[in-house]
């Protein structure tokens, strides 16, 4: 199958969790064998429009982030050109579902859109439009579903599809040095540190330690406040780690703690329920993670600090693991699927099969 990516901005200009999801979809096309193609603003220094790297095309619609009018103008010709079997789309900017719309309707085909909703899903007219424009839309939670619907998009044809971790990576990797919680997010205003650091303080007679990994502006404050909660000394703040250290912590960990207060899908916990924690989430509003423990019986869901600290004390009677077969249904094989199944239904509807 020929796949046109649409995504004007991508990770190769700027890392972000929408970025990260989308190139995450393309590669997982791409390892299926499909004919991957991403249009975008051009990343590459030489003057050629296309560039063929690691198994997938990429086609600069237009050269630069400053040219975003040029790239929407541009896209339904571009897209066209190419013949595709299904348009895929990112939401944001939110112009170019609706230029992917024109691209897909020369084409004669199906646009999907992906909408992470970590760069915004608040009204306005062409978020809206966007809404309305596609013919599917996958969002990674129940959360961003909502949302998405508020804008107008018809209920039955928004999707939820997670984002996926590597299972067979996870058993791979030998497990690090066990802790009794752990703790992984950028430390910034939003990480909400703060909680399980409170928590933890209620829990100073016990006997326990805790690792924090990731880094941000807000690291020196919260190692003062571990520090002034007479905590630091349990509290290791480890900084930033690649993914295989991650896996190796949570593997050696007996709780993931999750209490961000914004967080579209919870990669890092899932790669942590996968290694085995339990996992105990701070609910909330605007915040997906505790839709993860729904049905997990080795799950808890709290409000506050208090709660929090009495949830840190139940986990610990439940049994270490460093792997949990219920959670290979995320493995990224079986996300790609879904995305397969979701281009065959849209390609049967139009009767294209």
């Amino acid at each position: 199958m020929r796949i046109a990516f649409v995504s004007f901005e991508t990770v190769h200009h700027r890392a972000s969790e929408t970025n990260e999801r989308f190139r995450s979809v393309v590669e997982l096309l791409r390892d299926r064998g499909h004919d991957v193609h991403v249009f975008c603003a051009q990343f590459w220094a030489d003057e050629a429009g296309r560039l063929e790297r690691d198994g997938i095309t990429y086609h600069g619609v237009s050269v630069g982030l400053d040219a975003c009018e040029s790239f929407l103008l541009r896209l339904p010709v571009a897209l066209r050109a190419t013949n595709p079997d299904v348009v895929h789309a990112g939401a944001n900017p939110p112009g170019q579902v609706l230029a992917a719309r024109s691209g897909a309707t020369l084409s004669r085909a199906p646009l999907l859109v992906e909408w992470y909703g970590d760069g915004g899903v608040e009204g306005g007219r062409r978020r809206c439009l966007a809404a309305r424009a596609s013919d599917r839309i996958v969002t990674p939670s129940e959360l961003v579903r909502r949302k998405v619907r508020e804008l107008g998009a018809d209920g039955n044809a928004v999707d939820v599809v997670p984002n996926g971790v590597d299972v067979e990576r996870v058993r791979e990797t030998d497990p690090g040095e066990e802790v009794d919680v752990v703790y992984a997010r950028r430390l910034d205003a939003g990480a909400n540190l703060e909680s399980l650091l409170l928590a933890l303080a209620e829990l100073r007679d016990r006997e326990w330690r805790a690792r924090v990994l990731g880094d941000g502006p807000e690291r020196d404050a919260y190692e003062e406040l571990a520090g002034d909660l007479r905590i630091d000394d349990r509290v290791e703040f480890a900084g930033d780690a690649s993914l295989d250290e991650r896996i190796a912590a949570y593997r050696g960990a007996h709780v993931f703690a999750q209490t961000a207060q914004h967080c579209v899908f919870p990669t890092e916990m899932l790669w942590a329920l996968a290694a085995g924690c339990v996992g105990v989430v701070e609910y909330h509003t605007d915040s997906c993670a505790h839709e993860l423990l729904e049905g997990c019986e080795r799950g808890f869901r709290t409000t506050s600090e208090e709660e929090l600290a009495d949830v840190l004390l139940e986990a610990r009677d439940l049994e270490h693991r460093d792997y949990d077969e219920r959670f290979a249904e995320f493995d990224h094989e079986a996300v790609g699927e879904r995305y397969l199944d979701a281009y065959r239904d849209l390609r049967e509807d139009r009767g294209l099969f």
